[in-house]
């Protein structure tokens, strides 16, 4: 099997509300998705949001990245698919999220030539899956009112953006916490919005009104690992790192001094499936547990992150995978049920999920 076309297709899609964090403000999903054609007529689709804020990409910058590396792909044997990802991650630094684009190509290659859902390919079993949801940043009074809604719609787990103001924080984080029933668990993110004593103070603040919550998601500035450090040593809520780790250089460093309690895998900032498999490696052997999250993603790069969750189930042991959820509609065929809350893999090879509109397409053939 070789390949013989590798094109990209920006997808948009409207979301229910906009998406509002400390770094930015997201009205429509816009992404790129990239189709890998072989000799034997398989095609495998991946795909990647544009994160400026984080991974320094724009749909632009990661079209040209594609293009750049698409050359050396074309033509190559999956005989060797190891030398498939090297090509991808060597043939040009950085670009995190267009590289994972097209290894969930590669991937969903693979296991289509092997006629299994990815997930059984890489080991896995669990096909069930539960997510949180984001409430986005907003007034007080109006994030209360969308994490009632999301109650009723079956989450038990919400994740409140955060990041702005600490005064104003703790205000919205209590207001939420008292306007919910006992049981639903709060996740708290602050997109790097906050210094570590803001964090501590603010953590302490609300911990001595009962509300512990089940983690605080990358509080300080992502260079920033003393900060984390100190913050998880001052507070109950446990310290999940973000924007601090990329790679695994990043997260051994945050390991080995003992500076987070939980660790967020995503694919776009890894650069795809094969160094977030390595990463939930990295961090068992550390005993920490991780979540997988995803940027504002599209179904197939989602449906990715739950084939790699499956895979690596005894670790990564919470998920935020509710960019889905988020979306008012998407183009794209999915195999993988998306039933807000409960998301769930099939039997279809590959991973289950590919485009059905095309728009702004480019192309590489051999």
């Amino acid at each position: 099997m070789k390949i013989t076309t590798i094109t990209t297709q920006v997808l948009k899609a409207p979301l229910k509300t906009p998406f509002v964090t400390s770094l930015r403000r997201v009205e429509a999903l816009e992404d790129v998705v990239v189709c890998i054609g072989c000799d034997n007529g398989l095609v495998g689709y991946g795909e990647g949001a544009p994160t400026p804020q984080i991974t320094g990409e724009t749909i632009g910058s990661m079209r040209a990245a594609i293009d750049f590396i698409a050359p050396h792909l074309m033509g190559r044997s999956f005989d060797d698919f190891e030398q498939l990802i090297t090509i991808v991650h060597r043939t040009i630094k950085h670009n995190t999220t267009a590289k994972s684009a097209l290894e969930i190509a590669l991937y969903d290659l693979l296991a289509k030539a092997d006629q299994k859902p990815l997930y059984q390919l890489l080991g896995g079993r669990q096909t069930l899956f539960k997510t949180d949801i984001t409430i986005s940043m907003n007034e007080t009074s109006t994030m209360v009112a969308d994490a009632k809604k999301a109650v009723a719609l079956g989450y038990e787990t919400l994740k409140i953006k955060i990041g702005q103001s600490p005064t104003l924080d703790a205000k919205r984080i209590t207001h939420i916490a008292k306007a919910l029933p006992s049981h639903i668990s709060l996740r708290l993110d602050a997109n790097q919005g906050w210094s570590a004593q803001e964090s501590i103070s603010l953590l302490q603040q609300i911990e001595a009104e009962g509300i512990v919550a089940e983690f605080i998601e990358q509080p300080v500035a992502a260079a920033d690992k003393e900060g984390l450090k100190a913050i998880k040593e001052a507070v109950k809520t446990p310290v999940l790192a973000d924007e601090s780790v990329f790679s695994l250089v990043d997260a051994q460093t945050l390991l080995k001094m003992e500076a987070v309690d939980y660790i967020n895998i995503k694919l776009a900032k890894t650069g795809g499936i094969t160094q977030a498999l390595e990463l939930a490696n990295l961090c068992q052997s550390y005993g920490v547990s991780c979540m997988l999250g995803c940027m504002l993603e599209g179904p197939i790069s989602v449906a990715a992150g739950l084939h790699v969750a499956s895979a690596k189930a005894e670790i990564i042991t919470m998920l935020d995978l509710d960019a889905v959820a988020l979306l008012a509609s998407h183009p794209a065929h999915s195999e993988v049920v998306f039933n807000e809350s409960e998301m769930k893999l099939t039997d279809t090879a590959g991973v289950g999920v590919w485009p059905t509109k095309k728009d702004s397409p480019t192309a590489f053939h051999l």
